[in-house]
Formats: C-alpha cells, structure tokens, sequence
C-alpha cells in the first residue's frame, strides 16, 4: 500500500562518514546498510514495508503532531512529538567514525520528554541482506540482544537503568515476530533509548554518561567541521546544510563521494528509473571539489584528488576507457547489477536494482571533469608527482584518439551511442586543463598534439554542435534537441558567458527546458533514452542554470531563481535527485550533485551580486586566502 511509505522528502540524513541511515518524520529508520554505505540493507523498508526492515520509535497516542530539525551546525537529527499529554523528542546519531575501514558502527536512538508524559512504542525489525538472509535472537540477560544472520549481526546494547514509576518498570521488552518491541512511560525530564551496532559486538550495558559522552564528541565534530567553512555570504544556513550532506555522503578511509547514500528510490513513481546510487562517480565526486574549495574544506578536496589519481593509476576501464565512470568507495569496480525481485519497491515502484550496469559505459565528459578538478587541486598546492604527471599524460593521449567515438553521455542513456556534444566539449576541458598543468609546471605533454586536438575539438562543436535553425547548441549532431548538461560550457570557459550564440542557446533553453525556476535535463519523448515513462525536473541542471543566468548578466533573475530553488528543498534543506510537477522530491536522496551544485551557485552568485556578473575567478582564492 502506497500510504505506508513516507514521502521522500520526509527523511533526515544521520552517518558516521563509513555508511548513513534515514530517519523519517514519525521516528523510523527505514534505510540503513552497514558496514558502509554500499553493503547489503539492515533496514530497507523504504523499499519494501513488509520485508525491508525497520527500527522505529513513536507516540502510542493515536494523534501526535511531529516536526524534525538538526542540532544547529550538527548532522545530529531531533524528531519532536507533540501531544495533549506532552512533548517527547527522539535525538538519533552516530558517533564519527573518521579513520580506518571498520565493520563496527554505532547508531544512538534517545528518547526523552520534556513536557508532560509520554508513552512509547518502539519496534527493531532487522532484515539483514536487504531481506534475504533469515536471523536469530539471542538475548543476552541484563545486558541487551544480538540478532545474528550467518557472519552479519546487529547488537542491541542496553542503556543505562531501568526507568522506575513508583515500584512500577516503566517499559516492557517483548518478543514481536522477528524483532524485538519496547513499551514505556516517560515523565517530563526522564530520558532512555537504545544503542544499535554492527560488527558482531557482544550486547553490554552501555552508562548514560558514557552515550552523553558520544552525543558530547559527536556535537564537537560537527561543529568544529562546520566552523571550518570560510562562506559569510548570504546563504550560510543552506550552505552549511548542504557542505554537511556532502560530508555525510564522503567514505572517509578513501575520501570518495557517493552520489546517494540510498538505492532503488525512483525518479518516478511507479516506474522503472530506479537506480544504485550508493557508488562513487567519476563526474559527480570531481565537481564536487570546486564546491569544497570554495567554501575552504582544502583537506577533504585534496583526499578526494588523492582518490581519483589511484583510479587513473589503475586504469582498469575497458570500455569506457582508462576510466571507469563509477566504483565502489574503497576503489574497487564490481558493479555487477542485479534486481532484487522479492522486494516490491517503494510504492511499486519495481524493479529495485543494485550495482550499476552503466559502470563500464563510455562517457567521455568524465575525462573533462576529472582534469578540471585535478587543475583546480594543482592551483591549490596539491601539484602531481612524477608517476601521476606521466599517467595523465597517457590518459590524454587516449582521449585525443577517441574524442570523436559514439558515446552514452553524462545521462547514461541506454538508448544508443552518439556524438554527444557535451561529451565531446569536455574533451576539450580535458586538454585544455592538461596544457595549462604541463605548462604551468613545465611538465613533459605532447603539448602541439594535445593542442590541436583541443582546437579540432572547437571547431567541431561550432559545427555540428551548433544547430543554426534551431539557434543553440544542440545534444548531439543528429538532433534539434536541447541539453541542460550544456549550461556547463560557460562555467568551463569553453563558451563566453555573453556570447551571442550562448545567449541565444539559454534563450532556447528558457523556453523549452525552463519551468519556472526548474530545469528538465532533456526531452526524453524528442530524445528516447531507452527507458519507459518520463521523470521530474533535475535538481542539478536548475542550479547550473542559476549559474549560467549570473555570468550571462541576467544577476536578478538568478538571484530570484535560486531563491525559489531554496524553496522546494525538504524541512530539513536536503535534496534529492529530481523534483516532481506538484514539488515532490524524487529520485536517491539526499543527492550529492544537488547539495554540491547548490553550493557552487550560490558561492558564485554571491560573489557576481558584490562584484558584478561574469567574474568568478577570485572564488576559490578568497576561499583558499581565508582557510
């Protein structure tokens, strides 16, 4: 039944920087996988409500009101229950895990009222291998529970005492299917909860002073991490919100990105563009540096850059050449994609996939986005070793001989190769931030080859890419379709921001692409992808083009637009990948590409409202000067 998923939207974000969970607005966990972000579900019934699993806590009453907000500056989640009888919040967080690989994560639930009397129900409904595996329960007495499923557990360590009512217990532990219920009483000032962990921990009893020294570490991480930031412009709270989700969202023993901590949410309802997103792309993890140099994180950049010189170190691609487009967070590229039939996806929406059949794709624009990251790290101090200087220089060899192979585009469409304009223009970025490194730092490069190709590449787009009937750059040479993935070309310099032939691409782009503030990434019905049904707006591509109104001199429309972008983000500012005709969040979430686009349009639209439309470049200086 449809009525028994929460909304999308109706989700906070809590992680330890290994792996993540979702809390939704009435106190269940319904999305949790352990060890780290990309394993097998714990709970899943965000996915499939009878099957997937679930941890939950809420009022007994039948009519409650419930609101949630963070912890100022912290990734720490308060959900508030009000009723006659009182006001009751659940605090839910996890205590940092910011080092090595561990199979051992913790995840707080405390329960306490502040006005009045509450009573509780809270369920634990493991259901380990995103529900294929069955369990045991083996309590352990005074101490807690283990529920154990081969080599996977979970452990329910009990805390602190019990709470007494007169002679009276004031909670109840029961048996309930396969998992576990808990009953109780709070007064005004009275607090319990519970401890989850992964790993195969023995259960123990855990002191409410030593889970007030977790809450205690967990506050100061967050909010050293935050105050780190060199943003002071006009949006600081969003701002904030989003570097934190992208924080969330970082696998901190690699320092890779993962484009959602979530897989199989779709992009609409009911249809079959559900994907794996709980991997590390290429594309999306590199853009994502120029958003943290912006706001002064050069340490988590840097780690990033780190990264990826290890994929170009590997070059374990076959088709999609040295690169692969995504991997696993700790680097490796099994992606084998499967579906997961006995799970009937969120609100039907079938079927639920895990892995990614795209990772072997060839998406040429990932060349191009590497590189411009890679450039932005060298102007930052990170300058590249000797063996790295020589492995970009091969990669760019390669992409000079394939710039002009068919590909699938930055969208991953599984409807046929073509010549993607966008694809092939970021061919261009990626020689032209080679030629900038190798002179700069009078590095060895086929600099004359790189350079004509680059050129060879330019004026190809002025000719097939432009479409003069049409009066814009088209997505691919074969159509008149346009592509909301090329309001990069003046953010990337390829095209100048006041250009005639650009203005009038974003006029084109205004009236087929544009719907109020929100930005369809292409036509799916004018440009078949190979998939059924249509989606939402992209949460991406309506940033991007914030951006690209700014430097082409439209300031006050940007400013208006993202304004109103601002707008359809959750109660909590997280956003997912696609937005809905009536608002609706659609599609993984919360999406690293929306938080970091939102990051760099708004870094780059406050700098234009001080200084004038079209000059950037002192962003990343002033962020770099304040660090």
């Amino acid at each position: 039944m449809a009525d028994e998923y929460p909304n999308i939207a109706d989700h906070g974000l809590i992680g330890d920087l290994q792996t993540a969970a979702l809390v939704d607005v009435n106190g269940t966990i319904d999305w949790f996988c352990a060890p780290r972000f990309d394993s097998p579900s714990i709970f899943a019934s965000l996915l499939d409500a009878e099957h997937g699993g679930y941890c939950s806590i809420r009022p007994t009453d039948a009519e409650y009101v419930t609101r949630q907000l963070y912890l100022p500056n912290t990734a720490i989640l308060v959900t508030r229950f009000m009723t006659e009888a009182g006001v009751g919040e659940v605090i839910d967080f996890m205590p940092v895990t910011d080092g090595e690989a561990t199979d051992r994560h913790r995840l707080v639930r405390l329960v306490r009222v502040v006005r009045g009397t509450m009573s509780f129900e809270a369920e634990i409904q493991p259901r380990f291998d995103y529900g294929r595996r069955p369990h045991t329960i083996e309590p352990v007495p005074d101490a807690g529970v283990m529920f154990r499923a081969g080599d996977l557990a979970l452990t329910v360590h009990r805390v602190g005492e019990p709470v007494i009512h007169g002679s009276q217990r004031a909670g109840r532990i029961e048996v309930a299917g396969q998992g576990l219920r808990v009953t109780g009483s709070l007064n005004a000032g009275e607090i319990s909860g519970v401890m989850l962990e992964s790993g195969g921990v023995p259960p123990t009893k855990i002191s409410e002073d030593e889970l007030f020294e977790m809450f205690q570490q967990t506050r100061r991480y967050w909010r050293d991490w935050n105050n780190r930031s060199t943003y002071r412009g006009r949006w600081r709270e969003m701002v904030a919100r989003s570097a934190m989700t992208l924080k969330l969202m970082t696998y901190a023993p690699s320092g890779a990105l993962v484009a959602a901590p979530t897989a199989g949410l779709p992009e609409q309802v009911g249809g079959e563009r559900n994907w794996d997103y709980r991997y590390t792309w290429i594309r999306d993890a590199s853009f994502s540096v120029y958003a943290l140099l912006g706001l002064g994180y050069t340490e988590e950049a840097e780690a990033f850059v780190q990264w990826l010189m290890d994929r170009i170190h590997e070059s374990v691609g076959t088709g999609s050449g040295p690169l692969k487009i995504m991997y696993r967070v700790d680097g490796s590229s099994d992606l084998v994609e499967e579906t997961l039939d006995h799970l009937t996806g969120y609100r039907d929406s079938a079927p639920v996939r895990i892995g990614n059949g795209a990772a072997d794709q060839l998406q040429l624009d990932i060349y191009g986005e590497a590189m411009d990251s890679i450039h932005l790290a060298d102007t930052h101090g990170l300058q590249l070793p000797h063996i790295g200087w020589t492995q970009i220089a091969e990669m760019l060899d390669w992409v000079c001989d394939n710039w002009d192979t068919p590909e699938e585009g930055i969208w991953e469409t599984r409807g046929g190769r073509q010549h993607f304009t966008y694809g092939r223009f970021m061919c261009w970025v990626a020689l032209d931030r080679g030629i900038r490194i190798a002179r700069l730092r009078g590095r060895p490069a086929a600099i004359e080859r790189w350079t004509e190709t680059r050129d060879a590449i330019y004026e190809q787009i002025m000719a097939t890419g432009w479409n003069a009937d049409r009066g814009a750059f088209v997505q691919h040479d074969r159509t008149e379709v346009l592509d909301a993935s090329l309001l990069v070309m003046p953010l990337m310099g390829f095209v100048a921001p006041r250009d005639p032939m650009w203005l009038s691409t974003l006029d084109e782009m205004d009236t087929e692409l544009v719907s109020d503030s929100l930005v369809y990434r292409y036509n799916p019905s004018a440009s078949p992808d190979g998939l059924r049904g249509s989606e939402g707006t992209f949460t991406l591509c309506s940033f991007w083009y914030v951006d690209a109104l700014a430097r082409s001199g439209r300031l006050d429309e940007a400013q208006l637009t993202f304004e109103k972008m601002l707008t359809y983000a959750n109660h909590l500012g997280l956003y997912a990948e696609e937005i809905g005709l009536t608002g609706e969040q659609l599609g993984n979430f919360p999406q690293a590409f929306s938080h970091l686009s939102l990051i760099n349009a708004a870094v780059n639209l406050d700098y234009q409202l001080d200084h004038g439309s079209g000059f950037v470049d002192p962003v990343l200086t002033r962020g770099r000067r304040a660090t």
